[in-house]
C-alpha cells in the first residue's frame, strides 16, 4: 500500500506513473471484449454466442435494471454499428489493427 491521503489532490495517472503501471484495467477490458467479437463474428450466422451478441434472442427478460448489452458497448467504442464491426471483424488483421488503435486511445 503507498498510503496516499486523499488530501493530496493527486491524478490517477501519476499514481499509476508511479506504480509503473502501464495499462488500465478498463483498457484490458475493452481489449479482450473486443477481441472475444471478433472471434465470435468469424462463426457461422446460426451460432448462439452470435445471436447473443447481435441481439436476436427471443423471449422476454423479468422485469429489473436493463443491462448493458454488447451491441451497445461495441457500438459505443467503435462508433460504428454492429453489424459493420461483424463485417470488419471477419478480416483477422484489419479486427486486429481495430482493437489495437481502440485500446491504445485509451
Amino acid at each position: 500500500m503507498h498510503r496516499i491521503p486523499w488530501t493530496a489532490f493527486r491524478t490517477n495517472v501519476s499514481i499509476l506513473q508511479e506504480l509503473q503501471i502501464s495499462s488500465r484495467q478498463s483498457s484490458e477490458c475493452l481489449r479482450r471484449i473486443l477481441q472475444y467479437v471478433g472471434h465470435i463474428a468469424r462463426k457461422e450466422s446460426d451460432n448462439l454466442e452470435r445471436l447473443i451478441v447481435t441481439g436476436k434472442v427471443d423471449g422476454k427478460r423479468a422485469r429489473e435494471r436493463s443491462p448493458i448489452r454488447w451491441s451497445d458497448q461495441i457500438r459505443t467504442a467503435l462508433n460504428s454499428t454492429i453489424y459493420g464491426a461483424l463485417h470488419n471483424a471477419k478480416d483477422r488483421n484489419r479486427w486486429r489493427n481495430i482493437v489495437r488503435a481502440k485500446v491504445m486511445k485509451q
